[in-house]
């Protein structure tokens, strides 16, 4: 018998766990709690970012629709891309999937704003100027093979553009449909402040969301910028929740990650080549003993929990309040499957929060150490949300 393509997702998914929703920040639209990220669709070893896209373990475009087939099954409906993801190829994947696959109303769709899309050399192709933001979106939409884009979001902070000409761009487009909400990525506290409060002064649309690095080795915008999202009801989405598999559980120590294993084994090969000029990962914690201690600790509750160590990173960051969703990355069904884990059905207890924030503790520098150390000890009111941390 002849079953629509919503029957046969509902007949797979019969007893199977399905990811949980909550509300993005302010707004009321739910998005699910596991959101995929795109990254990996595509291949692109050409140009700048060529040691970054030019990875391997890429997916194909036959094998991303296998991974949004499945993270569909798994009751995902929430997708994070950008328009440089591979010089726009992964937008176009995403499209080609929604074209023959769903119900566009049925997923919610993120892209960024900022950078450069392929033509590193076009002088204008580049920023958070209303002129550029516009054409971008454009181009998005015609990629996505949509008409319209639920969060649209800057990538980064632009120096050179007044935030006054973002916003107002960023509203036009709210107004015209062709964007539900927007929001940002990569900021420090001033900034996001600044976007409130211009937002405010001008009667515009706000900004619902921050997307930030965020994991148990990267825990630094908790102390201002969180802050803001907190006061102001904006959500957090982390991405690099495994900090490109250094949280997977997966290397021991003194052993040199596999490159074709991980992204974080990947970028370390190509640091040794001499391709990749920044830091890799591995370099950064491989050798340091706090790090293993983490590991040890993740590997306890995992154990307790009958769990995995990836899914104790992602419930991790899914228990702190700020956050609505968590972006994962994965290059396999069998990846996306351990990574959907995380979603639901079970909790870190209080007591291993605690373990892991210990384990990996936020360090605070001066003047944090004065504003949220001894010195202010007895002057927390529950209800100034402004002095959590």
């Amino acid at each position: 018998m002849y079953r629509t393509y919503k029957e046969e997702i509902e007949r797979k998914m019969a007893g199977e766990k399905k990811a949980e929703y909550n509300f993005l920040g302010k707004t009321g639209m739910k998005v699910s709690n596991i959101c995929l990220g795109t990254m990996t669709f595509g291949y692109n070893d050409e140009g700048p970012m060529g040691v970054f896209f030019g990875n391997p373990r890429q997916s194909s475009e036959a094998d991303a629709h296998k991974i949004l087939d499945r993270y569909v099954e798994l009751g995902g409906n929430f997708l994070d891309t950008a328009n440089m993801y591979c010089s726009g190829k992964s937008e176009e994947i995403i499209g080609t999937w929604l074209e023959k696959k769903k119900n566009r109303d049925d997923i919610i769709i993120a892209t960024k704003v900022r950078f450069p899309t392929a033509d590193f050399t076009t002088l204008n192709d580049v920023g958070l100027s209303r002129r550029h933001i516009i054409k971008s979106c454009e181009d998005s939409l015609k990629r996505l093979q949509t008409d319209y884009i639920d969060l649209y979001q800057a990538h980064m902070w632009d120096n050179a553009t007044p935030i006054e000409e973002t916003l107002r761009a960023f509203d036009d487009l709210v107004k015209s449909g062709k964007i539900r909400y927007y929001g940002f990525c990569n900021l420090c506290g001033w900034q996001m402040q600044k976007i409130v409060e211009t937002t405010k002064k001008l009667n515009l649309n706000p900004c619902v969301s921050l997307q930030q690095q965020y994991n148990l080795l990267r825990r630094d915008s908790e102390l201002e910028a969180f802050m803001v999202c907190e006061n102001e009801g904006i959500c957090v989405l982390p991405w690099s929740p495994l900090k490109g598999g250094m949280l997977t559980g997966k290397f021991k120590r003194d052993q040199k990650p596999d490159a074709t294993g991980s992204r974080a084994g990947y970028m370390h090969a190509k640091r040794e080549e001499g391709k990749n000029t920044s830091e890799s990962n591995w370099e950064e914690f491989g050798s340091n003993e706090n790090y293993w201690k983490l590991i040890a600790a993740m590997e306890k509750i995992a154990k307790a929990n009958g769990k995995t160590v990836p899914q104790v990173a992602l419930r991790w960051l899914l228990q702190k309040e700020v956050v609505s969703s968590v972006i994962i990355g994965c290059t396999s069904i069998q990846q996306l499957e351990d990574n959907m884990g995380a979603s639901g059905g079970w909790e870190i207890s209080p007591e291993g929060m605690k373990e892991l924030d210990e384990a990996a503790p936020l360090s605070k520098p001066y003047p944090y150490d004065m504003l949220w150390g001894f010195a202010s000890s007895g002057r927390m009111n529950r209800f100034n949300r402004s002095n959590k941390v």
